[in-house]
């Protein structure tokens, strides 16, 4: 009821997203700070930003929504005809935002100095910069989530419709000795099997005694986990000229922290810059209440649980959220120096892996049978739950990179 009154619609992502109302109330809350509340961006670029961030990952859903939103605070038309037509100032932010949807840990103190030089004709103020950031950085992340669940464009946008029952006829039963039947219920074993190898493994992990690793054998896990090969590369149709136009070196794309036997960037101990002890104090000093808004949002979607998993009630699901977490951060070069990532390569199987790497870090490769392929005995709801976990995991990491080089910038 509330974001159908502050929105006077309810869309698609705000539907799918209402699976997990204490997640929702606190993403709402958020969004409408970023683009709506008093800050240091005209709301017209706001909208703007967003339609360039997430043209990045070929988000036709979230452009189309943001460009009708645009007109509506006054933006002006000309500037929708493609990135040419945007002011020097808001093209300015075109690296940074590139940089942000691939490739984060790239960002350095100089993106930083170049946009906030005193001499720039379009330069950015630091509370400026810092809203454009989180914008997009919100804006990437939705996207994974968008491509993740599968999102339709809305019934205004260019090819959504409204829904249609689906005919009788395409839903005649199968004979039962069908080989598309045999099929099925193979499938049903194979996924409740997974189902219960899962549980096993996570009730063992929380039983057993913490074996003493020793600083190195953490570190070789961490390796071992970052640089083992998941392919995400599907081939995808042609993207829409109405999302390109935004969209400067289409070809740039996110590429392995670590390929193997390549001299990779530094890997950013989490025990070195954190949320916690300094992001989150920085963008409440530059942008007031929305540090408290982001850490609240991690806060719940980190604790969020129901205490149970598929058709199994009363489970402890702490250590495979840690785990998810914790490899989302890992695939982009982030490490905690206490976490075993051991524990990834027991909970988390190949093809949940496969998948939650390509809404990551190639959302727009993400396809049905991916979504399909783990999980196979689990609710919608618990993967819409795995999708809200990437995301907001993906956000923190490119932000953590961003106010990395900015804390550097000011000291």
């Amino acid at each position: 009821m509330e974001a159908f009154l502050s929105l006077g619609r309810l869309d698609h992502i705000t539907m799918v997203m209402a699976l997990h109302p204490a997640y929702l109330s606190c993403f709402l809350r958020t969004q409408h700070a970023l683009l709506q509340l008093d800050g240091p961006l005209p709301h017209p670029w706001r909208h703007y930003i967003v339609i360039m961030a997430a043209a990045r990952h070929h988000c036709s859903y979230l452009v189309q929504q943001h460009r009708a939103s645009f007109l509506e605070v006054g933006g002006e038309e000309g500037w929708l005809a493609g990135l040419q037509h945007a002011p020097p100032k808001l093209q300015s932010l075109n690296t940074i935002n590139k940089l942000l949807a691939h490739r984060p840990w790239l960002i350095t103190q100089q993106h930083i100095q170049e946009l906030v030089c005193p001499g720039a004709e379009s330069r950015w103020s630091l509370a400026e910069l810092i809203h454009a950031v989180v914008l997009i950085t919100h804006a990437h992340s939705l996207s994974s989530f968008s491509w993740g669940c599968g999102l339709n464009p809305e019934p205004d946008h260019t090819g959504g419709h409204a829904f249609n029952p689906p005919s009788p006829k395409s839903h005649r039963p199968r004979s039962p000795s069908s080989p598309a039947h045999e099929d099925g219920r193979q499938e049903l074993v194979d996924g409740g099997m997974e189902v219960e190898v899962l549980l096993r493994r996570m009730e063992e992990l929380q039983q057993q005694v913490e074996e003493e690793c020793s600083q190195e054998e953490l570190i070789t896990r961490f390796e071992r986990e970052r640089s083992e090969s998941i392919p995400t590369a599907v081939v995808r149709g042609a993207t829409s000229n109405l999302v390109l136009r935004f969209v400067e070196d289409p070809e740039f794309s996110y590429e392995d922290f670590a390929p193997r036997g390549e001299q990779s960037p530094p890997t950013m101990r989490a025990q070195d810059y954190s949320w916690e002890d300094h992001g989150f104090s920085l963008v409440n000093r530059l942008l007031p209440d929305m540090g408290q808004l982001l850490d609240k949002k991690f806060q719940v979607v980190y604790g969020l649980t129901y205490h149970r998993m598929a058709m199994h009630e009363g489970v402890d699901t702490q250590t495979l959220r840690k785990a998810l977490w914790n490899y989302i951060q890992c695939v982009y070069g982030i490490r905690y120096d206490d976490y075993d990532y051991g524990e990834v390569n027991v909970l988390l199987e190949r093809a949940l892996k496969v998948y939650v790497k390509t809404v990551a870090c190639h959302p727009e490769q993400t396809t049905s049978r991916t979504y399909a392929s783990f999980w196979r005995h689990f609710h919608h709801s618990e993967k819409v739950h795995l999708n809200l976990l990437l995301m907001e995991a993906r956000l923190q990491a490119a932000l953590l990179y961003t106010l990395r080089a900015i804390t550097r910038h000011m000291t």
